[in-house]
């Protein structure tokens, strides 16, 4: 046994020193390539250090977490962030947020709150898997675009783990039934954040950025958004669906063991919770009139579930799934660095004028994939901030409607490739039923078909209702 264990270390140990040496190798060979015209010494540096961090993430050669505080790290040591610069975003307020929604779902599950949820969800959709994970899909998809997409999975994924716990199946035992719903959750709350307004904060500054862009010409109000938007977002959550189910089905055909008894009258500290949580969305929905953050309402939130006694300090952070927000902390931090020394422009600069005298769709299409692939690296809003301003003059050069380019930008940075693109990805990830390969064999084909089903969407369903002509 001891020889066994001997022989798996090894091998482990091997595994590890392979991965590393590769992602290191690559790393600095895109450091020694000559410094193109239009690209800064420091951007230069970062896509070398994100060749490597990015190779880490994907093969896991070492713990993620580790991986994210070297990407920091690096920074500083390569001089393209300042020290300051490098560790600020790890509690910028986009990551604070993160973490205390991540909170809330420690919360939902200690309470009970979370069984409940699952108790009338299952009473609802029922335990056939099928109908069930279509329910579960388009019901994420529509509740995101009003809530936040990373409440959505919160919500949903801490309602899940204590029925798949209760049939046996662990995290990290590789049970493609929970892997199938914990990549399906994240995915198709991501797909919906572009909705409505509220759906994330990406939404509004595209269309703050297109103002500008037409100095004040084109303004586009919050129910036209809906009526632009909402209907291509049914279309998303379907298709969500669709490729996880030809992709990944499970085998079972049904939850079994899933115990489906009335969980009674809710408790003091449910409801309690349940308070402090709608309290909470009304701040939210608020927040045009408070002008706060939506970190500021979630830490009252905190503070609403903790000094009454309804659940610990200590246990929230007991239970808390650190390794998770120290990584997304550490794609804020790289997603800032590109927009600082240039990298992000340099990338735009040298990929979009490729799709110049290409066919209506390629144009659109590319432009998509762009937006998918920043968004990917950094966060939604960020790849939004950089895509158009470069984005909408080529646009107007290539005589396309800016309106279609500004709100192509919101819907189809909702689409991912990598666990560290947003934050409900991350939170899924935090329960540890997958790994960021499983990841990635599901999310590069579903986010590249998305594209897809957004692209035509836009070029059928706007000019009928005379959005674009």
């Amino acid at each position: 046994m001891a020889e066994v264990e001997s022989i798996k270390q090894e091998a482990t140990t091997k595994s590890i020193i392979i991965k590393s040496s590769i992602a290191l190798g690559l790393g600095i060979l895109v450091m020694l390539l000559p410094t193109p015209e239009n690209l800064t010494p420091e951007g230069h540096r970062l896509l070398a250090l994100l060749t490597t961090i990015v190779i880490l993430w994907v093969t896991e050669a070492v713990p993620i977490g580790v991986t994210a505080l070297l990407a920091g790290a690096s920074l500083i040591l390569l001089n393209i962030q300042s020290s300051q610069s490098a560790w600020a975003p790890f509690a910028s307020p986009a990551v604070m947020f993160v973490l205390m929604i991540i909170m809330f779902g420690v919360v939902l599950n200690e309470v009970g709150l979370a069984s409940r949820i699952m108790y009338y969800l299952l009473k609802f959709a029922g335990t056939r898997v099928k109908r069930l994970s279509f329910i579960l899909a388009v019901g994420c998809t529509i509740a995101s675009s009003v809530f936040h997409d990373a409440t959505i999975t919160v919500i949903m994924v801490f309602a899940f783990v204590p029925v798949f716990m209760s049939m046996g199946l662990k995290p990290g035992m590789g049970h493609r039934l929970p892997m199938f719903f914990m990549m399906l959750i994240p995915l198709a709350a991501s797909a919906g954040g572009f909705g409505t307004l509220l759906g994330g904060g990406r939404n509004p500054l595209a269309l703050e950025i297109l103002n500008k862009f037409s100095a004040g010409q084109i303004r586009i109000g919050f129910l036209q958004y809906i009526v632009i938007m909402f209907p291509i977002m049914f279309l998303t959550a379907v298709a969500t669906w669709a490729i996880m189910w030809i992709l990944f089905r499970p085998k079972e055909k049904e939850l079994k063991g899933v115990d489906l008894e009335d969980p009674g009258p809710m408790s003091n500290a449910e409801k309690g919770v349940l308070v402090v949580f709608i309290i909470t969305f009304i701040l939210w929905f608020s927040g045009d009139l408070t002008g706060w953050h939506y970190s500021v309402p979630a830490a009252f939130a905190i503070l609403g579930f903790c000094a009454p006694g309804y659940i610990t300090f200590r246990t929230i952070c007991d239970k808390f799934p650190w390794e998770s927000w120290i990584v997304f902390g550490a794609g804020v931090s790289l997603g800032v660095a590109m927009l600082d020394s240039g990298a992000g422009r340099y990338l735009a600069e040298v990929i979009l004028p490729l799709l110049d005298g290409k066919s209506t769709f390629v144009v659109y299409y590319g432009f998509s994939f762009f937006g998918a692939f920043l968004s990917s690296l950094m966060s939604n809003s960020a790849a939004v901030a950089l895509m158009l301003p470069i984005t909408l003059p080529m646009a107007e050069m290539m005589q396309m409607s800016p309106e279609s380019v500004a709100m192509l930008a919101p819907m189809t940075t909702s689409f991912i490739m990598l666990v560290i693109g947003c934050p409900p990805t991350i939170i899924a990830y935090s329960a540890g039923y997958f790994s960021q390969v499983d990841f990635i064999k599901i999310a590069v084909p579903w986010c590249l078909i998305l594209l897809v089903v957004c692209t035509l969407s836009m070029m059928v369903y706007w000019p009928l209702i005379g959005f674009v002509k």
